[in-house]
């Protein structure tokens, strides 16, 4: 699906004092529609697009600044995939879909290879890649893209407007259902003016926000190849349809191997979008069972790129030959996005966990302080918000800006988020497993929500109905985190919870988390810097009982009205006002643990490969801009190291 950013910036606070926050709200809103109606004539015409209207490079920049554009052009990155794979096609809900199988397509607006961000050093700016220019009013009623007439699929066809427009039918006819109805609600028309010019209409008084990113990121498909071959996009196949972007596919052995290869006749290599970028002859991503398995083939030089994500072997499973020679570069690099929210995710749908009381009970099993300590190296940080680390951050009680939007909401914000701090995880006993100070918390909330313990020590309804969860965790993944869910189940089962920790392989966990058929399950949110759309596919009630989005299904009035009037902030200051007050509302709402997080991107690569020294903050862009050495590779073969 289309990117929606999730990336740091630094903006002014609290401007905005707390009785005059509704009237200037509403007094804003009605100037900005007046002077939206006298400015119709207007026309933005721009290289790029963000919402503000401010971009860092101008339209004559000749790449961007934190790429080598003297880069070799070259060799093969290799990595790893854990689990399986059945299909080609990750936009269907059927099958799952291989590694980096969205890397063939372009959209009018670019981003980076592996759906990070390009530019990868500024938040919430697009540059025209498929496009050479769009246009559009100052109320952002609609855009007219202007497209580049060299672009071309890898078949050799030109890309056109049609292809486009065919694209973004194609999305709400046949693609995600939270996606399309999203979709539909806000962007009402799509036009071919001619065979390279394409204009979107969006819906008369909604927000602009996220509009123009939304169709400026739609995937580039061929028309010509869907009519032809008759497939579909709900389909789940081994066939693709042609892309636009530097890279094909080479080869596809399933549950095995995908191997990627640069087009060398790819129409955009000189663009200043891709000067610095794109560097990799080959992309090869080979697939294994478990994460033993995997580190064992990184040992032996199967692979040869590694993102780390086990503590465990961060701290004690790199002292072998290779490393100590040199061959292995061991890297640790910092990472200036936000940090995933991720945790331990309630289902709201399941009637067991509809009281909070039972939820936070439940939380306080998981012991973060014991768990980092003893089976994660004291490498982590615990996690409480959703913003984590940034000015975004909710903290204390609301104050000043925040404050005041709150109670601009009226009636559907609860009193005690008005006075009280923002809630963050329980402090646990890092010596022991079970702290008991927190085991006679939970008990007393258990007891208070009607579930008593029987004779057997475990806890039953008013009418005998045990209190039963079920953790589905997929076994492929990290032996660790199994390790962790383990122990935290355990922990439940000492407060006289039924818990059952479900281990399932990678097609049926798959199969399994989309249908929702868990109790808790081990996933994860996005961390947002600014506001769209995306806010309420994921966190609102429109699409909760089925979006993959929202894997907790939440559905929360309070939730809803902070994403709408986000949506209608007219200034950055109101905006993050806004989406402070979200962070700390979705942290009441309690429909996840919050974990860990690590602040840095743990890399460990054979010592063939190089980066720009400075890094950007919202990448790290190994299969982006990182490029191949080949007399590095040569020295690594000559020494045995490599075959």
């Amino acid at each position: 699906m289309p990117r929606t950013n999730t990336r740091v910036g630094t903006y002014p606070q609290n401007l905005f004092v707390q009785a005059g926050w509704a009237a200037c709200l509403v007094f804003g809103f009605a100037i900005a529609a007046a002077a939206e109606q006298a400015q119709e004539d207007t026309i933005i015409k721009s290289h790029g697009y963000s919402f503000y209207g401010d971009l860092k490079y101008p339209a004559d920049y000749a790449h961007f600044d934190y790429v080598n554009p003297h880069a070799p052009k070259g060799g093969e990155v290799s990595i790893s995939a854990l689990g399986s794979f059945d299909s080609m096609n990750p936009y269907s809900r059927k099958g799952r879909g291989g590694a980096l199988s969205t890397i063939m397509y372009e959209s009018l607006l670019g981003e980076g290879t592996g759906n990070e961000p390009a530019p990868a050093d500024v938040y919430g700016e697009s540059y025209c890649l498929l496009c050479e220019s769009l246009e559009y009013p100052e109320s952002k009623d609609w855009v007219i893209f202007h497209m580049r007439k060299d672009a071309k699929f890898s078949t050799g066809d030109p890309v056109t407007a049609h292809d486009i427009a065919f694209s973004h039918n194609l999305l709400l006819d046949q693609g995600l259902k939270s996606y399309a109805d999203a979709v539909r609600q806000r962007i009402p028309k799509v036009e071919v003016i001619d065979d390279y010019t394409i204009k979107f209409y969006f819906t008369p008084g909604i927000s602009r926000r996220s509009l123009i990113d939304q169709v400026g990121g739609v995937p580039a498909w061929s028309k010509k190849w869907y009519e032809e071959s008759g497939a579909r996009l709900d389909e789940s196949r081994l066939n693709v349809s042609p892309g636009s972007g530097p890279y094909v596919i080479d080869s596809v052995d399933v549950n095995r191997r995908i191997v990627y290869t640069r087009n060398p006749d790819y129409w955009g290599a000189d663009l200043p979008f891709n000067v610095g970028r794109n560097n990799f002859d080959t992309i090869r991503v080979e697939y294994f069972g478990d994460e033993n398995s995997a580190f064992e083939a990184f040992k032996a030089g199967e692979y040869t790129f590694r993102t780390e994500g086990s503590s465990k072997q961060w701290a004690s499973a790199y002292e072998f030959p290779k490393v100590d020679a040199g061959y292995i570069v061991k890297e640790d690099i910092p990472d200036g996005s936000p940090p995933t929210p991720s945790g331990i995710v309630f289902n709201l749908g399941r009637e067991v966990l509809h009281d909070k009381r039972v939820r936070e009970a439940v939380a306080l099993g998981f012991n973060f302080e014991w768990t980092n300590e003893s089976l994660q190296y004291g490498l982590f940080k615990p996690r409480s918000s959703f913003t984590q680390d940034t000015p975004l951050m909710a903290k204390g009680a609301p104050q000043g800006a925040e404050l005041a939007f709150l109670k601009s909401l009226g009636d559907v914000v609860p009193p005690a988020l008005l006075t009280e701090d923002a809630i963050v995880p329980h402090v646990s006993d890092a010596s022991r497993l079970l702290d008991r100070r927190n085991l006679r918390r939970a008990m007393k909330l258990l007891d208070d929500a009607g579930w008593a313990v029987g004779d057997d020590g475990k806890r039953y309804d008013a009418n005998g109905k045990p209190l039963r969860l079920n953790f589905l965790l997929n076994s492929s993944g990290s032996a660790t985190l199994a390790a962790v869910v383990e122990n935290f189940t355990a922990n439940l089962q000492s407060m006289g919870i039924d818990a059952v920790l479900e281990k399932v392989d990678s097609s049926q966990y798959t199969a399994r988390e989309r249908d929702r058929d868990y109790d808790m399950v081990f996933d994860g949110y996005a961390a947002f810097l600014g506001t769209g759309t995306g806010l309420a596919q994921r966190y609102g009630s429109e699409a909760a009982t089925y979006s993959l989005f929202n894997p907790a299904g939440l559905a929360s009035p309070l939730v809803d009205a902070i994403v709408e009037a986000s949506l209608n902030a007219k200034t950055k200051e109101q905006e993050d006002a806004s989406l402070t007050a979200l962070d700390r509302a979705l942290r009441y709402e309690f429909f996840m643990i919050p974990t860990w997080y690590n602040d840095s991107f743990w890399t460990a690569y054979y010592d063939q490969y190089e980066h720009p020294e400075t890094q950007p903050a919202y990448a790290l862009g190994y299969l982006d801009f990182w490029w191949y050495n080949e007399d590095k590779a040569a020295a690594l073969r000559a020494a045995g190291a490599l075959r």
